[in-house]
């Protein structure tokens, strides 16, 4: 039985719905081929990929980079161990857009492009995106809680300095007592934008990744 295939959108069509140029594209699509001649990657090839990309927790995501902090601060780091699967899994259902299981090339384009060449409020909407596991509109404690806890298991679990068990659950407790500003107990995207523009670390954290193709 034939293998199916995805094919994607006409670059020129991808071109005009994304940042990149048709020559970008074209160097993008070479690699996404490589690692998937289907066209698609489903959620193990993608954390995979994923793995190899980001060994030492290196975020794509506006927010969050700055969040895992060692204390106190030292050059001496002994041994780590990184975990990037589950942060890839919420990674993975930001990609798919459409929640069918797959990740097409034109869902990663469309991903990659905010990521890395959008405006701020296109990666604060992003970001809410992946922060809203359940995609019902609002992030709660809970949510913002799972994510923090793949970002730190993402970052490294160092033998020296030790990061106290309990500090995901503090940075959540923290960023949540200054978004919730009606005290309702989620978050909405509104509060999230607002929240995030404030902060300067967030701010700065956004410029990471652009142009770094």
């Amino acid at each position: 039985m034939a293998t199916v295939r995805h094919r994607p959108e006409a670059l020129e069509l991808l071109e005009a719905q994304s940042k990149f140029t048709k020559k970008e594209l074209q160097i993008l699509y070479r690699g996404f081929k490589n690692e998937c001649p289907s066209g698609v990657v489903n959620e193990e090839t993608f954390k995979e990929i994923y793995s190899q990309f980001f060994p030492q927790g290196v975020l794509p995501c506006p927010i969050g980079s700055h969040c895992v902090e060692l204390e106190p601060p030292t050059p001496l780091i002994l041994t780590c161990t990184y975990d990037s699967t589950t942060y890839a899994h919420f990674l993975f259902n930001a990609f798919d857009t459409d929640h069918n299981g797959a990740v097409s090339f034109e869902d990663f384009i469309k991903g990659l492009s905010i990521l890395l060449r959008g405006t701020v409020q296109e990666k604060l909407n992003w970001a809410f995106n992946l922060y809203d596991i359940n995609k019902d509109g609002y992030i709660t404690k809970e949510e913002m809680l799972d994510i923090m806890k793949a970002i730190y298991d993402m970052m490294g679990k160092c033998t020296y300095p030790v990061l106290k068990e309990d500090a995901p659950r503090q940075h959540v407790e923290t960023f949540f007592q200054k978004m919730d500003k009606n005290k309702d107990g989620v978050v909405t995207i509104d509060e999230f934008i607002e929240s995030c523009q404030k902060d300067e670390n967030i701010m700065r954290s956004m410029q990471l990744f652009e142009n770094v193709i």
